[in-house]
């Protein structure tokens, strides 16, 4: 739900448009970048996986399937509100959101917990957390979330009989505001505010396991380390993302359920093209849980790099290679390699 055409009071559909399409292609560009980076390094360095980069492969999927749909909004937007693409991508396009919205909050609930049971419970969690419990968790989610989610691709394009223009990404008629209302208080409640008390919970754990706890040896140091780096990573994505739009979003369905002054009305409009850029930028927000929080990330991105080197090195040294070679042009190369 992005905002709402009321035909009595002013339109915003100017500030709607030039917001979302500005918002939409810096969070594209970065989004595309820092999750992209994020994946190769992912990718290349699998065979090392544990249970915590089994969750950020997942966030990092569920980041660039969002990312990759965006691009049809802007272009929604740049054309003033007139949706040209067909009904299959503008009910994706909707959907896609929503999934990573979610996705998103509960992925970073599991790694959360994975982080709690690791810092609170180190012996423990060797038996408790792993990779297989981690990918049923991911599937579960995954699964959990696309179907609670599935009403948005109900909703798909239609034509507005005043401006004769194809609509996409509009809220919904006041006939089924109701169903959009039970929807959206599920979703607050199991999407949100559960997650986020678990989050809260399983911090508060941490916090005072390491407080508590002297972190003698360089592993606990460094275990500590990420723990506090994935708090205020994962505390600034809910207060700046989630928390706005989860919030606004339920007084704005309350205002449009009731009759209320334009003033009040325009300002909680704009406030909903605000706070939905907000939850979007919540892709740009999760690559730094891959290069802040993650164990082993840098080690990973100094592998990587020092494979590339050396595949540089061989070529290079191929590609110097002359047809034919004597005594004194191998006691050269010999030279050179070494």
């Amino acid at each position: 739900m992005e905002s709402v055409n009321v035909t009595k009071c002013p339109s915003i559909d100017n500030f709607r448009n030039q917001v979302y399409s500005t918002m939409y292609s810096i969070i594209t560009v970065l989004g595309l970048l820092g999750n992209g980076f994020a994946l190769a390094v992912l990718v290349r360095t699998y065979q090392k996986r544990s249970p915590f980069q089994v969750y950020m492969l997942n966030l990092n999927v569920s980041d660039l399937l969002c990312v990759c749909t965006l691009p049809f909004r802007i272009l929604y937007y740049i054309n003033r509100g007139d949706w040209y693409l067909g009904d299959f991508l503008c009910r994706v396009s909707s959907y896609a959101l929503y999934v990573n919205l979610y996705c998103s909050v509960l992925f970073m609930s599991a790694m959360s917990v994975t982080r709690f049971l690791g810092v609170v419970y180190p012996v423990k969690s060797l038996r408790l957390v792993t990779v297989f419990r981690a990918r049923l968790v991911c599937v579960a989610i995954w699964i959990f979330v696309c179907t609670a989610t599935s009403p948005f691709l109900v909703q798909g394009q239609q034509v507005d009989p005043a401006t004769n223009k194809t609509k996409c990404f509009e809220p919904p008629q006041h006939n089924s505001l109701g169903k959009f209302v039970i929807l959206n208080y599920l979703a607050l409640v199991v999407g949100f505010l559960l997650p986020f008390l678990v989050i809260l919970v399983c911090y508060a754990g941490i916090i005072r396991a390491l407080i508590l706890r002297k972190m003698g040896t360089r592993t606990q140091r460094g275990t500590g380390i990420r723990a506090i780096r994935m708090i205020v990573i994962v505390m600034v994505t809910f207060l700046v993302s989630f928390t706005p739009y989860h919030v606004q979003r339920s007084m704005h369905l309350s205002y449009i359920s009731h009759t209320t002054p334009c003033e009040k009305r325009i300002f909680m409009q704009k406030s909903v093209v605000v706070t939905l850029s907000l939850a979007t930028s919540n892709c740009c927000f999760d690559p730094l849980l891959y290069f802040f929080s993650g164990e082993g990330f840098r080690r990973r991105m100094s592998t990587i790099r020092g494979s590339v080197q050396k595949g540089t090195l061989i070529h290079q040294g191929k590609a110097s290679e002359p047809p034919a070679i004597d005594g004194n042009d191998a006691e050269v190369r010999k030279a050179g390699s070494g």
